[in-house]
Protein backbone atom coordinates (compact mmCIF):
# COMPACT_ATOMS: atom_id res chain seq x y z
CA UNK A 1 0.00 0.00 0.00
CA UNK A 2 1.12 3.24 -0.82
CA UNK A 3 2.49 5.53 2.44
CA UNK A 4 0.45 8.10 4.39
CA UNK A 5 1.93 10.51 2.29
CA UNK A 6 1.20 9.57 -1.00
CA UNK A 7 -2.19 8.19 -1.14
CA UNK A 8 -2.42 7.41 -5.06
CA UNK A 9 -4.36 4.08 -5.09
CA UNK A 10 -3.03 0.42 -5.65
CA UNK A 11 -4.65 -1.88 -7.45
CA UNK A 12 -5.44 -4.77 -4.82
CA UNK A 13 -7.35 -7.16 -7.23
CA UNK A 14 -8.03 -8.04 -11.18
CA UNK A 15 -11.17 -10.16 -12.32
CA UNK A 16 -11.03 -11.25 -15.88
CA UNK A 17 -14.43 -12.25 -15.33
CA UNK A 18 -16.29 -15.51 -16.97
CA UNK A 19 -18.35 -16.06 -20.17
CA UNK A 20 -22.18 -16.43 -19.13
CA UNK A 21 -25.90 -16.46 -20.81
CA UNK A 22 -28.38 -14.36 -19.07
CA UNK A 23 -31.88 -13.17 -20.08
CA UNK A 24 -33.68 -14.86 -22.94
CA UNK A 25 -30.23 -16.15 -24.10
CA UNK A 26 -27.92 -13.57 -24.22
CA UNK A 27 -24.35 -13.99 -24.61
CA UNK A 28 -22.42 -11.97 -22.03
CA UNK A 29 -18.95 -11.47 -20.18
CA UNK A 30 -19.60 -11.52 -15.99
CA UNK A 31 -16.47 -9.24 -14.62
CA UNK A 32 -18.09 -9.90 -11.36
CA UNK A 33 -21.19 -10.60 -9.63
CA UNK A 34 -22.60 -12.82 -6.30
CA UNK A 35 -19.06 -14.56 -5.76
CA UNK A 36 -17.79 -11.59 -5.12
CA UNK A 37 -19.93 -10.17 -2.38
CA UNK A 38 -19.20 -8.00 -0.56
CA UNK A 39 -15.75 -7.20 -2.27
CA UNK A 40 -17.17 -3.99 -4.45
CA UNK A 41 -19.58 -3.13 -2.18
CA UNK A 42 -21.94 -1.40 -3.21
CA UNK A 43 -21.21 -2.56 -6.36
CA UNK A 44 -22.56 -5.93 -6.80
CA UNK A 45 -22.56 -7.06 -10.50
CA UNK A 46 -21.01 -5.43 -13.81
CA UNK A 47 -22.08 -7.26 -17.33
CA UNK A 48 -20.01 -6.66 -20.99
CA UNK A 49 -22.44 -7.68 -23.92
CA UNK A 50 -20.52 -7.30 -26.99
CA UNK A 51 -20.80 -9.65 -30.50
CA UNK A 52 -21.10 -8.70 -33.90
CA UNK A 53 -23.35 -12.10 -34.15
CA UNK A 54 -27.59 -10.56 -33.31
CA UNK A 55 -27.86 -14.42 -32.46
CA UNK A 56 -25.96 -14.05 -29.18
CA UNK A 57 -28.16 -10.67 -27.68
CA UNK A 58 -31.73 -10.29 -29.77
CA UNK A 59 -33.60 -12.85 -27.28
CA UNK A 60 -32.80 -10.17 -25.02
CA UNK A 61 -34.18 -9.78 -21.63
CA UNK A 62 -37.94 -9.86 -21.50
CA UNK A 63 -40.14 -8.95 -18.63
CA UNK A 64 -38.69 -9.32 -15.52
CA UNK A 65 -38.64 -8.17 -11.97
CA UNK A 66 -36.39 -6.59 -9.65
CA UNK A 67 -36.02 -5.56 -6.34
CA UNK A 68 -33.91 -3.34 -4.11
CA UNK A 69 -31.03 -2.47 -6.12
CA UNK A 70 -30.07 0.30 -9.52
CA UNK A 71 -29.30 -1.00 -12.76
CA UNK A 72 -27.47 0.70 -14.88
CA UNK A 73 -27.16 0.39 -18.65
CA UNK A 74 -24.63 2.24 -21.03
CA UNK A 75 -24.83 1.64 -24.32
CA UNK A 76 -21.66 2.27 -26.56
CA UNK A 77 -22.47 1.25 -29.44
CA UNK A 78 -26.18 0.38 -30.43
CA UNK A 79 -30.07 0.23 -29.43
CA UNK A 80 -31.86 -1.57 -26.75
CA UNK A 81 -35.48 -1.04 -26.54
CA UNK A 82 -36.99 -1.40 -23.00
CA UNK A 83 -40.45 -0.71 -21.33
CA UNK A 84 -40.99 -0.83 -17.51
CA UNK A 85 -44.04 -0.93 -15.39
CA UNK A 86 -43.69 2.73 -14.78
CA UNK A 87 -44.80 3.57 -17.88
CA UNK A 88 -41.48 4.35 -19.51
CA UNK A 89 -41.06 3.17 -22.88
CA UNK A 90 -38.19 3.98 -25.62
CA UNK A 91 -35.19 3.04 -26.80
CA UNK A 92 -31.53 3.43 -25.29
CA UNK A 93 -29.24 4.62 -28.29
CA UNK A 94 -25.63 4.78 -28.60
CA UNK A 95 -23.86 6.89 -25.93
CA UNK A 96 -27.06 6.86 -23.46
CA UNK A 97 -27.42 5.50 -19.96
CA UNK A 98 -30.50 4.07 -18.30
CA UNK A 99 -30.26 4.43 -14.76
CA UNK A 100 -33.02 2.50 -13.24
CA UNK A 101 -33.76 2.23 -8.80
CA UNK A 102 -35.86 -0.37 -8.63
CA UNK A 103 -37.06 0.02 -5.06
CA UNK A 104 -39.76 -1.57 -4.21
CA UNK A 105 -40.61 -3.49 -7.10
CA UNK A 106 -40.60 -3.07 -10.60
CA UNK A 107 -40.58 -5.12 -13.77
CA UNK A 108 -39.11 -4.01 -16.99
CA UNK A 109 -37.85 -5.59 -20.26
CA UNK A 110 -34.76 -4.65 -22.33
CA UNK A 111 -34.40 -5.83 -26.31
CA UNK A 112 -31.70 -5.27 -28.13
CA UNK A 113 -31.91 -4.25 -31.58
CA UNK A 114 -30.36 -6.52 -34.23
CA UNK A 115 -28.05 -4.35 -36.01
CA UNK A 116 -24.86 -4.56 -38.18
CA UNK A 117 -21.57 -4.04 -36.74
CA UNK A 118 -20.91 -4.88 -32.54
CA UNK A 119 -23.37 -3.90 -29.90
CA UNK A 120 -21.75 -3.32 -27.20
CA UNK A 121 -22.67 -1.97 -24.14
CA UNK A 122 -22.90 -2.94 -20.28
CA UNK A 123 -24.90 -3.15 -16.96
CA UNK A 124 -23.94 -2.17 -13.59
CA UNK A 125 -26.04 -3.50 -10.92
CA UNK A 126 -25.98 -1.02 -7.57
CA UNK A 127 -27.01 -2.27 -4.31
CA UNK A 128 -29.72 0.65 -2.30
CA UNK A 129 -29.44 0.76 1.42
CA UNK A 130 -31.96 -0.87 3.45
CA UNK A 131 -33.96 2.45 4.12
CA UNK A 132 -34.51 2.90 0.19
CA UNK A 133 -34.62 -0.77 -0.84
CA UNK A 134 -38.66 -0.11 -0.45
CA UNK A 135 -38.75 3.13 -1.91
CA UNK A 136 -40.86 4.25 -4.49
CA UNK A 137 -39.04 3.39 -8.11
CA UNK A 138 -37.26 5.80 -9.88
CA UNK A 139 -36.00 5.44 -13.60
CA UNK A 140 -33.59 7.94 -15.25
CA UNK A 141 -32.89 7.90 -19.14
CA UNK A 142 -30.34 10.25 -20.19
CA UNK A 143 -29.48 10.78 -23.75
CA UNK A 144 -25.34 10.51 -24.62
CA UNK A 145 -25.66 14.54 -25.76
CA UNK A 146 -26.92 15.37 -22.11
CA UNK A 147 -23.27 14.22 -20.97
CA UNK A 148 -20.51 16.75 -19.94
CA UNK A 149 -17.33 16.50 -21.91
CA UNK A 150 -14.18 17.57 -20.70
CA UNK A 151 -11.32 17.48 -22.93
CA UNK A 152 -7.86 18.12 -21.33
CA UNK A 153 -4.39 19.75 -22.85
CA UNK A 154 -2.86 16.04 -23.32
CA UNK A 155 -5.93 14.99 -25.46
CA UNK A 156 -7.95 12.81 -22.83
CA UNK A 157 -11.47 12.62 -22.85
CA UNK A 158 -14.06 11.95 -20.03
CA UNK A 159 -17.48 11.31 -20.36
CA UNK A 160 -19.04 12.23 -17.22
CA UNK A 161 -22.31 10.23 -16.42
CA UNK A 162 -22.37 10.46 -12.64
CA UNK A 163 -20.19 12.06 -9.97
CA UNK A 164 -17.89 15.07 -10.97
CA UNK A 165 -14.63 15.79 -12.61
CA UNK A 166 -12.78 18.75 -13.15
CA UNK A 167 -15.71 21.05 -12.25
CA UNK A 168 -18.16 19.13 -14.77
CA UNK A 169 -21.11 17.32 -12.81
CA UNK A 170 -22.60 14.32 -14.28
CA UNK A 171 -26.51 14.61 -14.92
CA UNK A 172 -26.95 11.34 -12.74
CA UNK A 173 -27.48 12.25 -9.47
CA UNK A 174 -28.81 12.53 -5.58
CA UNK A 175 -28.26 8.88 -5.35
CA UNK A 176 -27.88 7.02 -1.87
CA UNK A 177 -24.19 5.66 -2.88
CA UNK A 178 -22.89 8.88 -3.98
CA UNK A 179 -21.35 7.17 -7.49
CA UNK A 180 -19.01 8.80 -9.85
CA UNK A 181 -19.32 6.90 -13.07
CA UNK A 182 -16.29 8.09 -15.70
CA UNK A 183 -16.08 7.28 -19.27
CA UNK A 184 -12.39 8.10 -19.85
CA UNK A 185 -10.17 7.90 -23.19
CA UNK A 186 -6.35 9.00 -22.53
CA UNK A 187 -4.01 8.93 -25.53
CA UNK A 188 -0.79 6.45 -26.21
CA UNK A 189 1.68 7.68 -23.28
CA UNK A 190 -0.71 10.15 -21.41
CA UNK A 191 -1.41 9.91 -17.88
CA UNK A 192 -4.56 10.54 -16.00
CA UNK A 193 -5.07 11.32 -12.83
CA UNK A 194 -8.27 11.70 -11.14
CA UNK A 195 -9.47 12.37 -7.29
CA UNK A 196 -11.48 10.20 -5.34
CA UNK A 197 -13.06 10.28 -2.19
CA UNK A 198 -11.31 8.04 0.53
CA UNK A 199 -13.21 5.29 1.31
CA UNK A 200 -15.62 4.37 -1.51
CA UNK A 201 -15.05 2.10 -3.41
CA UNK A 202 -13.36 2.15 -6.63
CA UNK A 203 -12.85 0.13 -9.82
CA UNK A 204 -11.77 0.57 -13.16
CA UNK A 205 -12.69 -1.76 -16.28
CA UNK A 206 -9.95 -0.93 -19.52
CA UNK A 207 -12.74 -1.31 -22.85
CA UNK A 208 -9.83 -1.10 -25.30
CA UNK A 209 -6.19 -0.66 -25.38
CA UNK A 210 -4.55 -1.17 -21.97
CA UNK A 211 -2.70 0.32 -19.27
CA UNK A 212 -0.97 1.30 -16.08
CA UNK A 213 -3.91 1.63 -13.16
CA UNK A 214 -1.31 1.54 -10.48
CA UNK A 215 2.13 3.47 -10.29
CA UNK A 216 3.44 0.89 -7.83
CA UNK A 217 3.21 -1.66 -10.72
CA UNK A 218 5.12 -2.20 -14.31
CA UNK A 219 2.36 -4.61 -15.61
CA UNK A 220 -0.32 -3.01 -17.95
CA UNK A 221 -3.47 -4.29 -17.36
CA UNK A 222 -5.39 -5.48 -20.33
CA UNK A 223 -8.90 -4.75 -21.81
CA UNK A 224 -11.86 -6.56 -20.58
CA UNK A 225 -10.05 -6.87 -17.31
CA UNK A 226 -11.79 -5.27 -13.87
CA UNK A 227 -9.18 -3.59 -11.78
CA UNK A 228 -10.49 -2.77 -8.21
CA UNK A 229 -8.73 -0.71 -6.21
CA UNK A 230 -7.50 -0.40 -2.57
CA UNK A 231 -7.96 2.69 -0.41
CA UNK A 232 -6.85 6.48 -1.23
CA UNK A 233 -7.59 9.97 -2.25
CA UNK A 234 -6.84 9.47 -6.12
CA UNK A 235 -6.24 6.99 -9.07
CA UNK A 236 -3.47 7.27 -11.42
CA UNK A 237 -3.52 6.01 -15.02
CA UNK A 238 -0.69 5.57 -17.91
CA UNK A 239 -2.20 4.65 -21.30
CA UNK A 240 0.01 2.12 -23.48
CA UNK A 241 0.85 1.70 -27.15
CA UNK A 242 -2.54 2.06 -28.33
CA UNK A 243 -3.67 4.56 -25.86
CA UNK A 244 -6.63 3.11 -23.59
CA UNK A 245 -10.46 3.81 -22.87
CA UNK A 246 -11.86 2.58 -19.70
CA UNK A 247 -14.86 2.99 -16.93
CA UNK A 248 -13.70 4.21 -13.84
CA UNK A 249 -16.44 3.85 -11.10
CA UNK A 250 -16.44 4.48 -7.19
CA UNK A 251 -19.28 4.77 -4.52
CA UNK A 252 -19.95 4.62 -0.79
CA UNK A 253 -19.59 0.94 0.51
CA UNK A 254 -23.13 0.65 2.55
CA UNK A 255 -21.77 -2.41 5.04
CA UNK A 256 -25.33 -4.30 5.46
CA UNK A 257 -25.86 -7.72 5.09
CA UNK A 258 -26.93 -9.09 1.31
CA UNK A 259 -29.79 -11.85 1.19
CA UNK A 260 -29.63 -11.74 -3.27
CA UNK A 261 -31.55 -13.91 -5.45
CA UNK A 262 -31.73 -13.88 -9.16
CA UNK A 263 -32.76 -9.87 -9.48
CA UNK A 264 -33.80 -9.46 -6.36
CA UNK A 265 -31.35 -7.80 -3.74
CA UNK A 266 -32.29 -7.16 0.23
CA UNK A 267 -30.70 -7.74 3.09
CA UNK A 268 -32.79 -10.64 5.14
CA UNK A 269 -33.97 -14.13 3.57
CA UNK A 270 -37.28 -13.50 5.22
CA UNK A 271 -37.47 -10.24 2.98
CA UNK A 272 -36.63 -12.43 -0.70
CA UNK A 273 -38.87 -14.96 0.91
CA UNK A 274 -41.69 -11.83 0.92
CA UNK A 275 -40.54 -10.76 -2.32
CA UNK A 276 -41.24 -14.42 -4.02
CA UNK A 277 -44.54 -14.83 -2.11
CA UNK A 278 -45.65 -11.49 -3.81
CA UNK A 279 -44.52 -12.24 -7.10
CA UNK A 280 -46.73 -15.27 -7.17
CA UNK A 281 -49.32 -13.64 -5.59
CA UNK A 282 -49.61 -10.50 -7.69
CA UNK A 283 -48.55 -8.29 -5.49
CA UNK A 284 -45.24 -7.26 -6.11
CA UNK A 285 -45.70 -4.19 -7.79
CA UNK A 286 -46.78 -1.37 -5.62
CA UNK A 287 -46.93 1.58 -8.09
CA UNK A 288 -48.33 0.41 -11.28
CA UNK A 289 -48.65 2.94 -14.47
CA UNK A 290 -50.35 2.46 -17.77
CA UNK A 291 -47.06 1.95 -20.17
CA UNK A 292 -47.15 4.90 -22.71
CA UNK A 293 -43.92 5.67 -24.92
CA UNK A 294 -41.63 8.83 -24.41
Amino acid sequence: MPSAHHRVRSVEAEFGGLEAIEGAGVRLRRLFGHAEVPRLDPFLLLDHFRSSDPSDYVAGFPWHPHRGIETVTYMLNGQVDHGDTLGNRGTIDSGDVQWMSSGSGIMHQEMPRRMEGTLDGFQLWVNMPSRSKMSTPEYRGVRGSAFPTVNTDSGTRVKVVAGTYEGALGPVDQLPVDPTYLDVTVRAGETFTAPTVPGHTTFAYPIEGSGKFDPTEHRAIPARTVAVYGDGESVEVRAGADGVRFLLVSGRPIGEPVAWYGPIVMNKQEELQEAIRELRSGDFIKDKHPVVDE
